[in-house]
């Protein structure tokens, strides 16, 4: 009865100090295990009289009574006190706002795009879109552009491998070939042809990679055909759209000189911005001219009848622009926290 005693008293030390449940586990195989001190006593006692077994017996199960209690106890004392560490760990301030559900956004170039169509819609633009995937001819050949040209290169496009003559387009100027095609047939019937007035958005490629270049961007390329259609025109619809785009009644614009296969003549469209931090800084912005008699040969539309001009600008550039962004290719490097704050 004394060995009894002594080892309850001996389990109630040993279990008040652990603090692991593993380890505690451990401790009460020692006493109520399969070759444990409280199990090995009722193994002994077969060993005693009668008389002596009932009192003997009844001990030890109150004894194992006894440390099986002593044992929950200090079981329910670790998990309080592990529950107690991880809600510590995992305190929440109450005080701060909720953070509520996520909510997604246009990316700013998509922002740009849906912009610029809006305020060609609304001096009567159409939009019109093509395949990404196109051939040489509505690339390069329809558009008045040489055989020798360094656009055709492998520098500069992306060509498909085992497929002669198939390339990732590099403007959106072949839809302006389709669109022409297409609206003949379509009117084929009618002495005189309603005119053209479009623009063509969309994803172009080219094999360039910097700051201001990537090998995947967007372009807006826009044409209007008709019968009288001049520079005039040209530059009256170019001025109103960039100082609406920009929202600025001060902003200068130029049309400087330059050369363009599918254009003659052919000019560069510089903004100068007359406030703010390119006050006075002149920018190139599109690429505009008269549409090249050869490539409306190419649409299947008479150049001594119908004239027209075609224009085309990048509204990454843009789009950089308009949000004082420096680096074209942090729009596509999909970093939320920089794209986040166009929502």
């Amino acid at each position: 009865m004394h060995n009894i005693e002594q080892l309850i008293a001996q389990a109630t030390a040993e279990f008040a100090g652990i603090d692991d449940a593993d380890q505690l586990e451990q401790a009460k195989a020692r006493y109520l295990g399969k070759n444990g001190s409280l199990t090995e006593l009722l193994k002994g006692l077969g060993q005693l009289p009668a008389e002596e077994k009932r009192t003997v017996g009844a001990a030890i199960n109150r004894a194992k009574d006894a440390v099986e209690a002593v044992l929950n106890v200090r079981r329910n004392a670790i998990k309080h006190t592990a529950l107690e560490a991880q809600l510590a760990a995992q305190a929440l301030d109450v005080t701060l706002p909720g953070r509520g559900q996520g909510c997604g956004g246009l990316h700013p170039a998509m922002r740009t795009l849906e912009r610029i169509e809006q305020l060609f819609r609304s001096i009567g633009f159409e939009v019109a879109d093509g395949p990404e995937i196109e051939t040489d001819w509505h690339n390069f050949t329809a558009l008045n552009t040489p055989e020798n040209h360094p656009a055709r290169s492998m520098h500069d496009t992306f060509y498909l491998e085992n497929a002669p003559g198939v390339l990732l387009r590099t403007h959106t100027s072949p839809v302006q070939i389709r669109t022409m095609l297409t609206h003949v047939e379509r009117h084929k019937h009618l002495d005189s042809l309603p005119e053209i007035r479009i623009i063509c958005p969309g994803r172009v490629y080219r094999v360039d990679s910097d700051a201001t270049h990537s090998p995947m961007f967007h372009q807006v390329e826009g044409l209007w055909v008709g019968e009288s259609v001049s520079f005039a025109d040209l530059k009256g619809v170019m001025a109103d759209f960039l100082r609406r785009f920009f929202e600025s009644d001060d902003l200068k614009v130029r049309f400087r000189p330059s050369f363009f296969p599918f254009t003659e003549p052919s000019a560069e469209i510089d903004v100068a911005f007359m406030s703010g931090t390119m006050e006075g800084r002149w920018l190139e912005i599109a690429g505009c001219g008269m549409v090249h008699p050869n490539v409306l040969r190419h649409g299947g539309i008479d150049p001594e009848r119908y004239t027209g001009f075609a224009f085309g600008m990048g509204p990454d550039r843009l789009t950089m622009l308009r949000y004082g962004i420096d680096d074209l290719r942090l729009f596509y490097d999909g970093d939320l926290r920089f794209l986040s704050q166009f929502k």
